[in-house]
Order: C-alpha cells, then sequence, then structure tokens
C-alpha cells in the first residue's frame, strides 16, 4: 500500500518534495494558505550552489528549466564602506558555481512541473492534532479538518506542524532587515546603479549596513541592515511609509549618497524583515508519522543557504521515502538523522556570517572570509 504524503507549505522545499515524491509515483497533496501562486511577491534573488540547490533541482528533474531562468552576469560582489570607497570587486566568473535566480521564478518552475490540483490554494492551516498510530488531523481557518498517514511541515518559521515534535519557538536575533526597491535604476538612479554594480553589494559598518542586489530590466532590490533591539523597530510605524523611510535614512546620516540613495529613494512601501533563529542544534526525537523541513525545521540568520537547504531537504525525503517503501519511519529515520547534522553545522555558520557582517569588525572581518587572507577561515 503507498502512503500518501500531505505537505504543510507551497515554500521551495515543500514543492521539491511535491515533485520529488511525483516522480517517484507517491500521491502528495500541498496546501498552501495564500490564495493562489500570485498572491505575493516572493522576494529576490537566490543563489542556487552546486552542492544542496543544483543537485536537489537534478533530483526534481528541472535542470535545465533551472538554467533557463539564470541571472547570468548576477555572481558578481563587491564590498564598500559607509563613503562608497570600493573595498572588493569580484566579477562574474561566468563558471556558475552559485548562478543567481529570482526566488518567484524558480518557485514558478516548481509549481509548473506539479500536476494540476496538487496544490490546494487557500488552505491555512490553524492547528495540527496527532490521531495515533501515526496520523495526523489538521484543521484550516475554515474550520475545515483533513487526515494524513503522513504529515509534513514546511511551512517556515511560524510553523503549526512543528510543536507536534518540538516546543522550541524562534527568537528574534537582535537584527532585522528593511526591503526597499528602485526601479529602471540605470536610468533614474545612476549613482545607485554605479555603486551596486552588476550583481551585488554590501556595504557595512559594525551595526548596520546596505545590501543590495541587481535584478532584472534595471531593479535594485535593497535589504537595510540593523542591529537595534525589537522594541527599536516596533516603535516605527511602517504603514506611515514616508516617516518609517525617514527613519531608517537617519540611522546612515553621514553615508556617501548613492548609498542613502537606496532608502531615501525607495519606490515601493519599506518593509520590515525582523531576523529570527531556531537554535544552531534544533532537532527532535522521532515522532511517527510526521517531519519538518526547511525554515520549520532549522530557521537560521540568513547566509546564502536558507533556500538551498529547503529544497535540499525537500530531494533528500522524497529520495527517502521512494528508497524505504512500506517503511516510512526507516525514511524519516534517515531523513532526519542527516538534516540535523548539515542544518546544525550551516546555522553555526550563518551566525558566523552575521556576525562578519554587522560585528566589530566589520566589513574587514567579511573580507577576510571571502579572500581567505585570514589563517583558519573558510573561504
Amino acid at each position: 500500500m503507498t502512503t500518501s504524503v500531505t505537505i504543510v507549505g507551497a515554500g521551495l522545499g515543500g514543492l521539491t518534495l511535491a515533485r520529488v515524491l511525483g516522480l517517484h509515483g507517491i500521491p502528495v497533496t500541498v496546501y498552501e494558505a495564500d490564495p493562489s501562486a500570485q498572491a505575493r511577491t516572493q522576494g529576490g534573488q537566490l543563489d542556487i550552489h552546486e552542492h544542496n540547490g543544483q543537485r536537489a533541482l537534478e533530483a526534481a528533474g528541472l535542470g535545465s528549466e533551472f538554467r533557463s531562468i539564470i541571472h547570468h552576469g548576477g555572481e558578481a560582489s563587491r564590498i564598500l564602506d559607509q563613503h562608497g570607497t570600493v573595498l572588493l570587486d569580484e566579477p562574474d566568473d561566468g563558471v556558475g558555481h552559485r548562478p543567481e535566480v529570482l526566488r518567484g521564478d524558480l518557485r514558478r518552475i516548481l509549481i509548473d512541473s506539479l500536476p494540476d490540483g496538487t496544490i490546494r490554494w487557500g488552505r491555512k492551516v490553524t492547528s495540527a492534532a496527532s490521531l495515533g498510530a501515526g496520523r495526523h488531523a489538521l484543521t484550516f481557518a475554515d474550520g475545515a479538518t483533513v487526515t494524513t498517514d503522513l504529515l509534513v511541515g514546511a511551512d517556515g518559521a511560524w510553523s503549526k506542524i512543528r510543536p507536534l515534535l518540538s516546543d522550541a519557538k524562534p527568537r528574534y536575533v537582535g537584527t532585522s532587515f528593511v526591503e526597499t526597491y528602485l526601479y529602471d535604476a540605470d536610468e533614474r538612479h545612476p549613482a545607485a546603479a554605479a555603486a551596486v554594480g552588476s550583481g551585488a553589494m554590501s556595504a557595512l559598518t559594525p551595526g548596520k549596513g546596505i545590501a543590495a542586489h541587481r535584478e532584472a530590466n534595471g531593479v535594485l532590490h535593497t535589504y537595510v541592515e540593523l542591529s537595534r533591539p525589537a522594541e527599536w523597530f516596533t516603535a516605527i510605524d511602517f504603514a506611515d511609509a514616508a516617516a518609517a523611510t525617514a527613519r531608517i535614512a537617519a540611522e546612515f546620516d553621514g553615508w556617501a549618497t548613492e548609498l542613502r540613495a537606496l532608502i531615501t529613494d525607495g519606490e515601493a512601501p519599506p518593509t520590515l524583515r525582523m531576523i529570527h533563529t531556531l537554535p544552531n542544534e534544533h532537532r527532535w526525537d522521532r515522532v511517527r508519522g510526521v517531519t519538518l523541513l526547511g525554515d520549520a525545521a532549522h530557521l537560521m540568520p540568513p547566509s546564502g543557504e536558507g533556500a538551498n537547504l529547503a529544497m535540499f531537504d525537500g530531494a533528500e525525503l522524497g529520495s527517502a521515502i521512494a528508497a524505504h517503501p512500506g517503511d516510512i519511519e526507516a525514511a524519516l529515520d534517515a531523513f532526519e538523522e542527516a538534516m540535523f547534522a548539515r542544518s546544525a553545522s550551516e546555522a553555526a555558520d550563518a551566525h558566523v556570517i552575521l556576525d562578519l557582517c554587522l560585528g566589530d569588525r566589520a566589513p574587514f572581518g567579511l573580507i577576510e572570509f571571502l579572500t581567505g587572507t585570514r589563517e583558519g577561515e573558510r573561504a
């Protein structure tokens, strides 16, 4: 008898799992709170790594589709000081070890790879409960319920499935990002566009920074990084875009005009992204019939690995289920033990990278890390 799989969350990890399961003929249903695939923007560019994200997409049979959405030239990166002086400039070498794609494009190719009806849109899970014998019930916002043989929480930082396995809750790391955009930047904001260059740019000092990425069609997507208490941000009325922009920009008085323009000239309302994390060593004892992947399992600060890990989780879990027909618990045992080890290592690295970006030695600690000029640091 084939076990049906229920996935909560149509993010990159859940969709990769659904695709791999489908390739192996395993029935799967994905429940997603968003009313449609177009309901909200999906964030900016992602660098997809050879050792995890690209392997996951190959396992999903989507290698050629992935290569068709790559933003060529996007791997270029530079680090500036607050005055706009370039401290490190690394061009895109064209090799493609970490090609850049838009998250929305990546999600689209995964959605398009699934049979119609696999994703049930507008189904917001409000709670999950054990029914015993490895079965679980989901309750939705409209009061409807479903039961499942195997439940996978791919529902992100504030997972409704995690409490079945763990009492861990995300904690604020002391840093938040504020997201802004400039459009038609080469024509309308040439100084800011020149500062960002052809790929990614980070201007960093202890406790604050401006990071931006060039996207297709002249879009500059910026994350303003500030190490401040949560209360500092909650005191800002982000519903008042002009006032919020002015308050954030005031933290960068004295910085180069072309860098401040990434904040002050923003053409979309500033959006607050408070950074939370689970413990680096987050794990749980095996609970029959349920598991987690992606941020639901191992939320960590941004480091370039989150989306890659989520997709790799999905591919590895799908492959484990297919490799253990009739023995779901063996599949989950194998998946979780490997996932715990790799996520703990990456989480520890993510906290190191956040400190290198905004800690006392910023930006020079990050430059040393990236160039391998400091003994013992990993390039």
